[in-house]
């Protein structure tokens, strides 16, 4: 294993002669972390931080359970899916026993960009249509054509994408479906044909919304209508985050064409899927085949396989529902107390805390937001910024956070929202 011990000047000063400038970094003053173990991740001085924003490791930093996997079947077999194996069947079943598909069918890739892609290619392939609806601020990933359905990321939208305004606050939800339903009627107008809908079940980037449940179901049912598929992102709300259930799309009682996973499902190791209805992809095979190299690898099996035991055998799903109310419980107190706090949403251990201008500091509610993340930094405790103006706290912590670090992330939230800095 190699280290760095350089400081951080240095490594700042080699990043910027080395890396391109669409690297970002975090925080006013860049953290160097150089471990994790649970919820916790370590910098070179020895501090630790509570994590409670990186979602990717589901199941806690190097789980050891994870890893011993990983570890395991690299040391025995790494290869890829066109020799008969036992682990890929073996995903593939457990994935399919929590998503409640009719007979479905699963494809293993890399990431969640290429889940989302492929996702995205088969709707066309199976309806015929180029059009696809996203919501406003949507991000679902890297690659051309899902880059041009992330307007988050601040390009342009690509041909035939249309946007319709995020489900935030009940009214807005109550009458998303409507609006879809106006969205189809512009693109009939345009003559652009129907392919699908694609969104993220907690509208992570949008600003966090998951209330009331059920509300997708009408905008599902209008897609449907119109000869569209349903994409499920699941990306970041799914594998028990939302902790109600396995996947955000639960919540809302619907059946989902395809489903698209990431990373999470290895808890970082670089692992995904789209899982879907079989007459969907029997359909999009007549016309072309899907082969991605070292999409379900041996190893890459061996590891999502580790995570979706240790979901089950710790009782991640509880405890992301316990942990979850405890911290919204504790938000909405403190909101009683801070007046810049607006709204608290989300559910499980994926929350959105939206915050307006603050008297006391002067500040907008993004810049305040800014303020409160990097205050919380300093105090020990990681979340981030998400949302069309940057000001809702990001907080999706892995599902091991118990009790007392809820109390740590709160106690910190509470100190920034009273101090200056």
């Amino acid at each position: 294993m190699t280290t760095s011990s350089a400081d951080p000047g240095s490594l700042l000063a080699r990043r910027a002669r080395l890396l391109a400038p669409t690297y970002q970094l975090f925080y006013e003053q860049p953290l160097q972390l150089v471990r994790a173990a649970g919820v916790w991740m370590y910098d070179q001085a020895g501090r630790r931080y509570l994590d409670a924003y990186n979602n990717v490791p589901v199941v806690g930093h190097c789980h050891p359970r994870v890893v011993a996997a990983l570890t395991h079947q690299a040391r025995t077999l790494n290869t890829h899916t066109r020799y008969l194996a036992e682990q890929p069947l073996q995903l593939a079943e457990q994935l399919l026993a929590t998503l409640s598909l009719p007979d479905g069918r699963v494809i293993f890739t890399c990431t969640g960009s290429e889940a989302n892609d492929l996702a995205v290619r088969i709707a066309k392939g199976v309806t015929g249509g180029r059009g696809f609806i996203i919501t406003e601020f949507a991000y679902h990933g890297v690659t051309d054509a899902i880059a041009g359905m992330s307007p988050e990321d601040g390009g342009p939208l690509g041909p035939g994408v249309y946007t319709v305004a995020a489900p935030l606050g009940p009214q807005r939800a109550a009458s998303f479906g409507e609006r879809v339903r106006e969205c189809i009627g512009r693109m009939q107008a345009d003559g652009v044909g129907l392919a699908g809908m694609l969104v993220d079940t907690i509208f992570s980037s949008d600003g966090v919304c998951a209330e009331p449940r059920g509300f997708l179901a009408d905008a599902v049912n209008a897609v449907h209508a119109a000869g569209g598929l349903f994409i499920a992102d699941e990306v970041q709300p799914g594998f028990g985050r939302l902790g109600e259930a396995m996947w955000g799309f639960q919540r809302h009682g619907i059946v989902p064409d395809l489903v698209t996973m990431g990373k999470p499902m290895g808890n970082g190791h670089p692992v995904a899927a789209v899982a879907g209805r079989s007459e969907v992809f029997a359909q999009f095979a007549r016309g072309r085949r899907y082969f991605n190299t070292y999409g379900g690898n041996s190893v890459s099996c061996a590891t999502a396989l580790a995570v979706l035991e240790v979901i089950s055998a710790e009782q991640l799903l509880e405890n992301a529902r316990h942990s979850g109310a405890q911290l919204q419980r504790g938000l909405r107190a403190l909101a009683q107390r801070h007046s810049v706090i607006r709204e608290v949403r989300g559910a499980g251990l994926f929350l959105g805390v939206q915050l307006g201008a603050n008297p006391a500091s002067g500040l907008s509610g993004a810049a305040e937001t800014r303020r409160i993340v990097n205050g919380m930094c300093r105090r020990g405790v990681l979340v981030g910024a998400t949302g069309r103006d940057g000001d809702v706290l990001k907080i999706r912590p892995p599902l091991t956070l118990e009790a007392q670090h809820a109390e740590l992330l709160l106690t910190a939230l509470d100190q920034t929202l009273q101090s200056a800095t």
